[in-house]
């Protein structure tokens, strides 16, 4: 369709996803807030952190956790998975279970694991059987409210997340920085929104691009958990197959595999996220492997992140790729807001027992 054509945009996304995506940048901030104001334990001690959590609610500590990694002493490590691992059966480890519907039965297992092990607890949630069963066993609840799916949420799977890392000294003071991130990514939207021309709309121009191409998005370092977010929005929103890798581990490996096969080279588009405020031999990896994507003839892209701090990078190369999964959600006409398959699947589950 035409990515100019407004009228058509609204009669597609019936549920008005591109209002939450225009609206993230005051969804970080106001999660921030809130965390700063939420009930939090004195808790001391703590000597590692397990963060649980699925999809939209992981996603959030996965940017938490690369963020944190060279400012926080312990270690931090995002579970996707069911039950409490093994070395976390710790009285000085800090759970943190996220599920924004409070019903991720992959969560719920792990919480209850870690009552078991008498782990210091925090859930984030807007209710559901998590937040009646943590209200029950009297720990730590951040509750919020934000009617939508789960990744829309993602300000508030992450800020809420670095207010309570901040509350208990596990990192610096970032309200500077986050008010930068905040800022840039309101600067950088003036130019994706829907009312700009795709002459003019960058978002607009690599939506295009990925039109009936196998979407492959490319992350060193800061950018690694974002290019995951990209592939999950263009999962969910644009209903479209793609995936991500990380640098430099690709370069000792998936690079190898891009000489075959030949035939499917017109149908890929490999997005390279770049970021300044990452590694400089990774940001050499970043050019050097685009390159030999180029060479073999196969279909590349770049973006930059924008503003100076690793959180203004992170979160404005965040909310261009959602700008980019809603385009292409609109050019292959469909709604970028329900996901039929994945409910499908939780209902299969529920019924299996």
């Amino acid at each position: 369709m035409d990515l100019n054509d407004l009228e058509r945009m609204q009669a597609i996304d019936t549920q008005d996803m591109i209002g939450h995506i225009n609206g993230l940048p005051d969804q970080l901030a106001k999660a921030w807030e809130l965390g700063q104001k939420s009930d939090l334990p004195a808790w001391e001690g703590i000597d590692r952190v397990l963060i649980a959590g699925m999809g939209g609610s992981a996603i959030g500590a996965d940017l938490l956790a690369t963020y944190a990694a060279p400012l926080c002493s312990i270690p931090i490590t995002v579970h996707r998975d069911y039950a409490l691992p093994s070395w976390a059966k710790n009285e000085n480890t800090l759970v943190i279970c996220s599920s924004h519907s409070g019903n991720t039965e992959e969560t719920l297992s792990v919480f209850e694991g870690g009552i078991e092990a008498e782990c210091r607890i925090l859930a984030v949630a807007t209710g559901g059987t998590l937040a009646a069963r943590v209200r029950k066993a009297g720990r730590a609840l951040w509750h919020f409210d934000y009617d939508a799916q789960p990744r829309a949420a993602v300000g508030y799977s992450f800020g809420l997340l670095l207010a309570a890392f901040f509350r208990l000294g596990l990192v610096s003071d970032p309200s500077k920085d986050l008010a930068e991130a905040v800022d840039c990514m309101k600067i950088q939207q003036e130019s994706l929104l829907p009312k700009v021309l795709d002459t003019n709309n960058p978002a607009k121009q690599i939506a295009g691009q990925m039109m009936g191409r196998w979407i492959t998005v490319w992350g060193a370092g800061l950018m690694g958990p974002v290019a995951r977010r990209w592939k999950c929005q263009l999962n969910e929103n644009a209903k479209a197959q793609a995936s991500f890798e990380v640098l430099p581990e690709a370069d000792h490996n998936t690079l190898q595999g891009i000489a075959q096969p030949e035939a499917q080279f017109g149908a890929t588009m490999n997005v390279f996220l770049k970021a300044s405020q990452n590694h400089p031999r990774n940001q050499l990896r970043d050019d050097f492997t685009r390159m030999s994507f180029m060479l073999e003839g196969q279909n590349t892209a770049f973006v930059k992140a924008q503003g100076e701090s690793p959180l203004a990078q992170m979160w404005t190369a965040l909310h261009f790729g959602d700008y980019i999964s809603y385009y292409l959600a609109m050019a292959y006409e469909v709604d970028p807001t329900p996901v039929p398959m994945l409910v499908d699947l939780k209902e299969k589950m529920k019924n299996a027992g």
